[in-house]
């Protein structure tokens, strides 16, 4: 039997046990099963959470480029590795091979060495949603320099505080990007945010608006004319299994971003592992997932995850609802998609538009759902696997987050039966332990408590770049010897996973714990609710007290407000009970929002407990303005 592909129940369950009673033997199994590598390891592991120090497959070494591309060229060169699907869909899409992409990496890192990027050195990349993103990054990992993506929607202090902090040599642009009916000027946001970063020395900058920029004389270069003149051929850098692959940023609770820093050869198994199970791709299989890879979830499931496993992967440069809420649909259809993988905030937003969008679009191509980012809520979930999935592609609702670098819960379709709104069993190897806040182990079902996991796994970052202490602080001091991932969950009577929401985000109501997750989702199965965001303030009687942030349906704007908010109250009270009502229900026309589509509870926080006088950091926000709105109709 392959441990590669589970395929059953019962496999699943021979192989999760195998993987926690001999970790080691098991992962070994997988890293020797399908992938190339240039000289083996001496060691699978060693490991010590209280240091914390993580190495996986030591000493052995590789290249993650020659896994995802060179092993490819020789059966299956001219397959389709990447399809690009451009913002307008009037602009013909791309189909880029195997061999295309070899060919396109290799000439991105000879421009990279022409311009003294060596081994080791920072890249920061800078890119929206167009083919050079994916390139440029496996150009860095082709010569071993270390890749930093920053989002393409973030501003110019977010960008420089992220190139500064990484002390990044090159950073890699465009004159502009397009997003949806809008264009964005990110030459301009560069420059303004490379005023504060003496250490980049080059900008490359790629061509997508044409449009007419300032060029800084000795810094700034087109890219084209460049890769026009370097060589197709460059020999991959020999990298060590534990070195650097890239960083990336996550946003702190407080504090400045934390950069998580991914070495190689264990990123490597795990993305393409969890790739191959979570979505069941198969050869021939399109699959697409709608993130930006600016985020994780597009590193490991746009780029290496799929690459690693010779996928076809569909890179979108477009927003849902451009130009009209049925984009998604058209390019499931045009492009014969088999695994779509989306966020539950692009679900609940689709799903308040008119059904037609969906029904006028033939989706008989989908096998398989997935969701990503936060838990989908159970009306948004029916809407998902009704409407989309017709009933017959499962949904994996993934858990997981940037410090793990892979998914850890989840169903695998068509072997674990799903449950709307659990993530459902841990992933082979990942072993997952529920806590209370002494740090005592809730064993057995039917507990709740602090998520934590108790062994290390292939995919997990092994340090706050140039912190280690916050990387110690953060994730390994809460708890004794466990990987604390700051979230609740509870283990139901079968022994699936629901996560429950950040542990801040659980708040103590008149002596009573409260996760804020199954709130919204009672408000959010109102018929005339679009999303909810429930945060805790302080209250003379109850020590806090909860305020829901409230936004409407089209159907729910003319209602009247008092009788909305009794019927809104009645509903939790009947789906998590009288406790849990909120004080304070405020109806609002959007919520703060990053731009990866999560809701900035913090804002939401200080807003209810009267304290707006600082906000703290809101570069990150995808629409500022609706902080404004809420902070002057607040209750």
């Amino acid at each position: 039997m392959s441990n590669y592909h589970i395929k059953n129940l019962e496999e699943y369950f021979q192989v999760y046990r195998k993987s926690v009673r001999d970790p080691q033997n098991f992962w070994e199994e997988i890293a020797e099963e399908h992938f190339s590598w240039q000289k083996k390891w001496d060691n699978v592991l060693s490991w010590d959470f209280n240091k914390p120090e993580v190495k996986w497959f030591e000493n052995a070494k590789l290249n993650i480029t020659e896994n995802c591309i060179d092993r490819y060229l020789f059966n299956r060169s001219d397959k389709t590795a990447i399809i690009w699907e451009p913002n307008d869909p009037e602009e013909e899409a791309q189909h880029i091979s195997y061999g295309e992409l070899h060919k396109k990496v290799n000439k991105f890192a000879n421009v990279l060495k022409a311009k003294g990027i060596e081994k080791g050195d920072r890249v920061c990349i800078y890119l929206p949603m167009i083919p050079e993103l994916a390139i440029a990054m496996l150009a860095c990992a082709r010569i071993g320099a270390i890749h930093s993506v920053v989002f393409a929607g973030f501003s110019s202090k977010a960008l420089a505080t992220r190139t500064n902090d990484a002390d990044c040599k090159m950073l890699i642009t465009s004159d502009g990007s397009y997003r949806g009916n809008k264009t964005i000027d990110l030459k301009g946001i560069v420059d303004k945010a490379l005023e504060e970063c003496p250490g980049v020395e080059n900008v490359l900058v790629a061509k997508r608006l044409d449009s007419d920029i300032e060029m800084k004389d000795g810094r700034d270069e087109w890219l084209q004319p460049l890769l026009d003149e370097a060589s197709d051929e460059c020999e991959a850098e020999t990298m060590d299994a534990e070195d650097p692959l890239f960083i990336l940023y996550t946003s702190g609770s407080t504090g400045k971003p934390k950069g998580m820093l991914h070495t190689t050869a264990g990123y490597m198994v795990y993305t393409a592992y969890t790739f191959k199970n979570v979505f069941q791709y198969k050869e021939d299989d399109v699959y697409w997932c709608t993130a930006d890879i600016g985020w994780i979830t597009g590193h490991s499931y746009i780029l290496y995850g799929p690459l690693a496993n010779g996928a076809t992967t569909v890179m979108f440069e477009g927003v849902p609802s451009y130009p009209d809420a049925g984009r998604f649909w058209d390019v499931v259809e045009k492009h014969k998609v088999n695994q779509f993988y989306t966020a539950p905030t692009a679900i609940r937003s689709l799903a308040k538009r008119n059904i037609e969008f969906v029904e006028s679009h033939d989706l008989s191509s989908l096998k398989v759902l997935g969701t990503v980012g936060e838990p989908i809520n159970e009306e948004a979930w029916h809407w998902y696997n009704d409407n989309v999935g017709k009933n017959k592609s499962p949904i994996v609702d993934t858990w997981w987050q940037t410090e793990t670098g892979g998914i850890m819960i989840t169903p695998i379709p068509y072997v674990t039966p799903v449950k709307p709104t659990y993530a459902t069993l841990p992933f082979p190897g990942v072993q997952p332990a529920l806590m209370d806040e002494n740090g005592n182990e809730l064993k057995g079902n039917q507990v709740d408590g602090r998520l934590c996991i108790k062994y290390p796994w292939p995919g997990m970052a092994r340090t706050v770049w140039r912190d280690h202490e916050r990387y110690k602080t953060t994730y390994f001091s809460t708890f004794e010897n466990m990987y604390f991932t700051g979230d609740g969950a509870l283990r139901d009577e079968v022994g699936y996973y629901r996560i429950t929401g950040r542990v801040d985000d659980v708040i103590i109501v008149s002596g009573h714990n409260l996760g804020t997750a199954p709130i919204e989702d009672a408000i959010d199965e109102h018929p005339a609710v679009a999303e909810t965001a429930v945060v805790g303030f302080p209250h003379e009687v109850k020590g806090n007290a909860l305020y829901a942030f409230v936004t409407l349906k089209e159907v729910g704007e003319s209602r009247n407000q008092d009788n909305l908010r009794k019927e809104i109250l009645q509903q939790i009270v009947d789906k998590v009970g009288p406790i849990a009502k909120p004080e304070k229900i405020q109806f609002v026309s959007g919520l703060p929002k990053t731009r990866s589509g999560k809701i900035m509870r913090r804002i939401l926080r200080k807003i209810a407990s009267n304290q707006t006088e600082d906000l703290g950091d809101t570069s990150t926000l995808l629409n500022p303005e609706v902080v404004e709105k809420i902070m002057k109709n607040s209750l």
